[in-house]
């Protein structure tokens, strides 16, 4: 980014990016930059479901740097995901037929349940494999698989946790850091959504403003995508040595597998 400091801007590196995001600054001027950000983010700042995208340009190093409009803000708190903000900008998302024109321009094909499972059996490790509540789960997964239908299938987003919501002083709601995006059944983001931050009592409340009833075929969706997600963080809470999370993330394993035992 030595480009940018000759320029005369101040950088800044964003938290949990990975120095690949920064606050850029100069004369009183903010940016958000972000090195070899997907094409996607074009469609999505179009939609207004992250800021504005301002310009693209490839430095001296050949990557690729996108700048975005700044905001100052923060991101939505546990409490406020039951907010009926959260459930329309989310059918927004998945109602968006620029959205899934464009991951599919870009090469990406639906992800099919099945596959899904089998990137989760390659990665689990000996230790993961032994803990009897992946292993039951895991039978779940294996015997319970949903059919992907087309009318199902939206640009989801894979990481809908509180952190990723950004709520701007002037108010303007966003959902940001899509590097996890993918084509698939919407199931995936409302079931980690459901299960993770909204009472059993009000998921009815919550989907009629996201646009849906909840039937048995949806709660049996959610159950699997959330079982098989849930999978997936304790294995990368495992590989990176943070136990006390991936024990936090096993009680929530057995949690949503006990939950709904009829389906």
């Amino acid at each position: 980014m030595e480009h940018f400091y000759q320029l005369g801007w101040v950088l800044e590196t964003v938290n949990g990016e990975s120095g690949s995001a920064y606050k850029a600054e100069q004369d009183g001027r903010k940016l958000f930059l972000k090195r070899n950000s997907s094409p996607f983010l074009l469609a999505l700042s179009t939609e207004g479901i992250v800021p504005k995208l301002l310009w693209t340009k490839r430095i001296e190093t050949g990557e690729v740097v996108t700048a975005q409009d700044w905001k100052n803000g923060r991101e939505l708190k546990k409490e406020e995901m039951s907010s009926s903000r959260v459930p329309e900008l989310l059918h927004k998302i998945h109602s968006s037929e620029r959205l899934l024109t464009m991951l599919k321009k870009l090469g990406m094909a639906p992800m099919e349940p099945s596959l899904l499972l089998d990137k989760v059996n390659q990665t689990l490790s000996t230790e993961v494999i032994k803990n009897k509540t992946v292993r039951d789960a895991l039978v779940y997964l294996e015997t319970h698989q949903p059919t992907l239908s087309e009318k199902d299938i939206a640009v989801c987003h894979g990481d809908v946790n509180h952190h990723n919501w950004l709520l701007s002083d002037q108010n303007e709601l966003f959902l940001v850091d899509w590097e996890g995006a993918m084509i698939a059944d919407k199931a995936i983001d409302l079931g980690m959504m459901l299960y993770t931050y909204i009472d059993r009592d009000s998921w009815e409340e919550w989907l009629s403003h996201y646009g849906l009833e909840l039937d048995i075929q949806l709660r049996k969706r959610m159950k699997w995508y959330t079982l098989i997600q849930t999978v997936t963080m304790i294995q990368w809470y495992e590989d990176n040595k943070r136990f006390n999370d991936m024990n936090r993330w096993i009680i929530f394993l057995d949690h949503v597998r006990r939950q709904d035992q009829f389906i």
